[in-house]
């Protein structure tokens, strides 16, 4: 379950690039904060906090705190510099305790496929709607003992308790395939270029 870290952030008065800039080489992080009919607000997070905060978790849960306000937040996206990879900007959407949201979760394998087989992986993220303050990190899906042949769709899944999606039910997660005797193939074609060879001599 997503993890609620509370951030002291100040408000930034001025916006743009330059400002932007500034708030980093100060070891701050540029955030927005913005939903439920607030007024978009620009803030400052704290560095080392915010990137605790958000590097284990992709819809990671916090409460902002900033100017004697308090705000519950879900972190909607990170901009991180391609080759530094430290955080750019934040975008915070604020939200309720008591409300579901939509976030994508990444689908991971548990188990093992049946001997002499392996897992063809369809789909690498779900989306989902889940209770603010109960967002599961992940969906698991099981493929232990799996014969080849296999097919687990969205239908085939077990969600958590109160979460649901809306992504298409028949659409494929993971097929279980035959794993390639490529030690035979190989004889194979060593075989077929001796004939070959022969028939062109």
């Amino acid at each position: 379950m997503a993890n609620n870290t509370a951030l002291l952030a100040t408000v930034r008065t001025e916006t743009g690039k330059g400002s932007a800039r500034r708030s980093r080489r100060a070891g701050t992080i540029p955030a927005v904060m913005y939903g439920h009919g607030i007024d978009p607000v620009h803030l400052d997070l704290p560095g080392h906090e915010a990137f605790l905060a958000i590097k284990d978790s992709a819809n990671a849960i916090v409460t902002v705190k900033y100017d004697n306000n308090e705000q519950l937040c879900l972190v909607k996206s990170v901009q991180v510099h391609p080759v530094r990879r430290n955080i750019l900007h934040i975008d915070l959407q604020v939200i309720n305790r008591d409300e579901k949201v939509e976030v994508e979760v990444p689908v991971v394998l548990v188990g093992e496929p049946a001997a002499g087989t392996q897992t063809q992986q369809e789909e690498f993220h779900l989306t989902i709607s889940a209770p603010a303050v109960a967002l599961p990190e992940n969906v698991e899906v099981s493929v232990e003992g799996l014969a080849e042949g296999t097919v687990l769709r969205v239908s085939d899944l077990k969600l958590p308790a109160n979460v649901t999606t809306d992504v298409d039910p028949s659409r494929d997660i993971v097929s279980i395939t035959a794993i390639a005797d490529t030690a035979a193939d190989s004889s194979e074609e060593a075989a077929d270029a001796e004939v070959a060879d022969a028939t062109d001599a």
